[in-house]
């Protein structure tokens, strides 16, 4: 990971306005990481993947995931949604869940898991802890993305530099995040291209 950065106070602020719940907020991942894809007129839409075994409907609207007490290394996810023409989408439903730092999956209840909506601008931030390796798997994120009267796109985001993505049969280059180091945690960025114009 590169980048690197020491925290601000302007992160601090930010940090404080996404865990309670205000909305999306930008952070330096959306300023300061380079889009995935720098969108150009016509881009290929964002590659399909499983959801897996461990999908649960209905999760709760929030962009904070971490929980008093949760272990594991805080890492700001966000990016924009966008259409093949590179056209912001608004209020599409951006939902995320992923293992522990442990790679265990909440099952029972909604320990991170949750879902935002994109604003005006197509942006989406979660708040959330970098997921554990664990038995087949690199470290993953797992996403659906969900606009209105749209097939639901459902996908995977991945790590850069992860010594199990080539022993991963699902791990594809193209879904690789671009992340920094932002002091104790990370920033990392990916941008959704739907299949519209």
């Amino acid at each position: 990971m590169s980048d690197h950065a020491a925290p601000t106070r302007r992160r601090f602020v930010l940090a404080g306005a996404v865990s309670a719940g205000l909305g999306f907020v930008p952070g330096r991942a959306l300023a300061e990481l380079s889009p995935t894809p720098a969108c150009h007129d016509g881009d290929e839409a964002t590659l399909r993947q499983t959801e897996g075994p461990f999908f649960k409907p209905r999760s709760p609207q929030r962009a904070d995931l971490i929980e008093p007490g949760m272990r594991g290394r805080p890492v700001a996810l966000s990016g924009t949604v966008l259409t093949r023409a590179c056209r912001p989408l608004e209020r599409v439903l951006v939902d995320l869940w992923h293992a522990d730092d442990t790679g265990e999956y909440d099952n029972t209840g909604f320990r991170l898991r949750g879902h935002v909506f994109t604003d005006a601008q197509g942006r989406y931030a979660f708040r959330t802890i970098v997921p554990a390796a664990y038995e087949g798997r690199t470290r993953h994120f797992h996403i659906k993305v969900a606009a209105s009267g749209r097939p639901v796109l459902t996908t995977q985001f991945y790590f850069p530099d992860e010594p199990k993505n080539r022993r991963d049969p699902l791990f594809r280059r193209e879904l690789l995040l671009r992340v920094a180091e932002a002091g104790d945690g990370v920033d990392a960025r990916f941008d959704v291209v739907l299949d519209m114009r």
